[in-house]
């Protein structure tokens, strides 16, 4: 989704980093404050770009990062079954933040950096009713953390991002894309291998995603919204094969979010037809949807289609109260207008609040329609409640 930074709070971070990692069981530093995840988005862009309307793409160098904007982030959502048909959800993050705009007349070095990385991995399993979530800040010096372009054999272009050893790979093999993910921490970790089924698709209007009425609140935004995935799963120490299915979203942008947004719910939605739907609605103060909530449908072929916002509708309907006292819509329904159609979703598992450094809502979901015929799976973010 587009909006995963708080840079006031992660620049205190970035001045300590007294902490390599958190889970669920050790939080991080009390000295600093976890916040709801769409404070701070506003801020000072001075000196940075800004998405302040279309551009042109140019892949694959737009895999890697842009420091030229203040944040971007690589987010990848997956739902992956082992040989006993038990469910996991995953969740990896790659963010990248800048403390000042670039400058030519700094003086640099390999120890010296003027931005700094966050990451977040997360797996929910629903046999064993829990998620395991970590985090990890790097400095973007000496090797610690990045994002760059690299080649591998015979100059194929792939794009690494790393933090420590928690790395992600992209690789375009011919039209499609394969990424690797490992990243590990304690007894909890993934080795996962995915390939696009689908091409590319450019959001927004032709990838410029505009999120409020000035037209540089905004992200660059791109996704592979269905990947098969394959590879291994740890969990509480168990190492299993898995396979599934996952989704890669791509933004960046040095602005996003207008004073008056207090929050938004953000869908990625796999039906077992091979349609895929994103949904996102911008929540502002009084609970007043956003007119620049934004819905498409990508068909099995991979065709775009743009959902107005007059043609759907999400209900919560189950809430769920996570022991940060904040409460959650974790189950609901869709209605579609344009087809029709009433979609039901349910959790995985009810706890997949992350209470990080950020405390946001992000889990597995599971689609129904009205009769409770399972009809796919899915990604739900919940933030600013």
């Amino acid at each position: 989704m587009i909006y995963r930074l708080i840079v006031s709070v992660l620049a205190t971070v970035l001045l300590v980093l007294t902490v390599s990692a958190c889970n669920n069981d050790h939080q991080a530093d009390s000295t600093v404050e976890n916040v709801s995840l769409h404070t701070g988005l506003g801020g000072d862009s001075s000196g940075y770009k800004r998405a302040c309307g279309p551009r042109r793409f140019n892949f694959p160098s737009d895999h890697a990062a842009h420091p030229e904007y203040r944040n971007e982030w690589w987010y990848i959502t997956g739902n992956v079954e082992n040989r006993a048909n038990d469910k996991f959800g995953f969740h990896v993050t790659f963010f990248r933040i800048a403390n000042d705009p670039p400058s030519d007349d700094v003086k640099t070095s390999a120890w010296s950096g003027n931005e700094f990385y966050m990451a977040h991995f997360a797996i929910t399993s629903a046999t064993d009713n829990n998620i395991k979530y970590y985090e990890r800040f790097g400095r973007a010096a000496a090797g610690l953390a990045g994002a760059s372009r690299t080649a591998t054999g015979k100059e194929v272009p792939t794009t690494r991002v790393w933090l420590d050893d928690w790395r992600m790979e992209m690789t375009e093999v011919g039209q499609s894309m394969q990424l690797g993910l490992s990243l590990s921490e304690g007894n909890t970790g993934l080795a996962l291998s995915l390939m696009a089924e689908k091409p590319l698709v450019l959001q927004g209007d032709k990838g410029y995603s505009q999120k409020s009425d000035d037209p540089c609140n905004s992200s660059y935004y791109y996704a592979f919204t269905r990947l098969d995935v394959s590879g291994a799963l740890e969990f509480d120490g168990t190492t299993q094969a898995v396979s599934g299915s996952a989704w890669l979203d791509r933004e960046w942008s040095s602005s996003a979010l207008s004073d008056e947004q207090t929050g938004w719910d953000w869908f990625a939605l796999q039906f077992d037809d091979g349609r895929d739907v994103m949904l996102y609605q911008l929540r502002k103060k009084g609970d007043v949807i956003d007119k620049h909530s934004h819905g498409v449908e990508i068909d099995e072929t991979g065709e775009k289609k743009v959902i107005p916002l007059s043609d759907w509708e999400v209900t919560g309907e189950q809430w769920w109260q996570s022991e940060s006292g904040s409460i959650y819509p974790v189950a609901g329904s869709i209605q579609r207008a344009d087809t029709g159609e009433t979609i039901v979703y349910k959790p995985l598992i009810q706890n997949q609040e992350l209470d990080l450094t950020v405390r946001y809502w992000e889990g597995a979901i599971e689609l129904f329609n009205l009769e409770g015929g399972k009809i796919g799976r899915g990604y739900m973010e919940l933030t600013g409640y």
